[in-house]
């Protein structure tokens, strides 16, 4: 499979599934304690990246209800439709996050959230590179990663009609390739999801 065919089972997995995914009215879950810690370290009126925002529900909600100023980029045309209305302050773009061209040092934050993994390993760190251009000066990464090193395709996703594909690394590797961005990692948790789970890192662009 190539990668426009990985991209392409992405997008349409997330097109077709994507009221299945996440309802409108969802509330924060798992992730509110995250979103919580990012808004104490931000700045009032942050700009904040969201890469993979989805439905815009729940990480653009949770920023824009605070105050800060949210770009969202999604590769699937539901998605980024549903957040627009979703999240009507913020900015959404439908785009492949990995060949995303923004300008250096636009965002004191960057969010990506069970996206990195479904993007094609080979171009995972030359995105945490450019992640790590578009932070200012001691902004944050919050980022979930694979644990295990796994590739992969599940048909019928969510006992959906679409199948979904998965690439990720294992958790060292993702912790060499922040580091050789020039990120500091403040910290790295594992959360658990069913018989295996994900990464979570918090890293910082140091300050200049």
């Amino acid at each position: 499979m190539s990668n426009s065919d990985e991209r392409d089972v992405v997008r349409r997995g997330y097109d077709a599934l994507s009221y299945h995914y996440r309802a409108g009215d969802a509330d924060d879950g798992q992730y509110a304690p995250w979103l919580a810690d990012l808004h104490r370290r931000l700045p009032a009126a942050a700009s904040v990246l969201d890469l993979g925002c989805g439905c815009g529900v729940p990480v653009a909600r949770f920023l824009a209800n605070a105050g800060h100023h949210v770009t969202g980029v999604d590769i699937s045309d539901v998605q980024i439709e549903r957040a627009r209305r979703l999240v009507p302050t913020g900015t959404f773009l439908r785009a492949d996050a990995t060949r995303l061209e923004l300008p250096p040092m636009s965002f004191d934050a960057v969010v990506c959230l069970y996206a990195l993994i479904h993007m094609p390993l080979a171009d995972q760190p030359r995105l945490i590179d450019q992640v790590a251009t578009w932070l200012r000066p001691e902004g944050w990464l919050l980022a979930t990663t694979g644990h295990n090193a796994w590739t992969g395709t599940e048909n019928n996703w969510l006992d959906g009609p679409a199948a979904m594909w998965w690439s990720h690394a294992d958790a060292p590797t993702y912790r060499t390739w922040l580091q050789q961005a020039g990120l500091r990692i403040t910290s790295e948790d594992f959360v658990a999801e069913g018989t295996s789970g994900h990464a979570l890192f918090w890293a910082q662009r140091p300050p200049i």
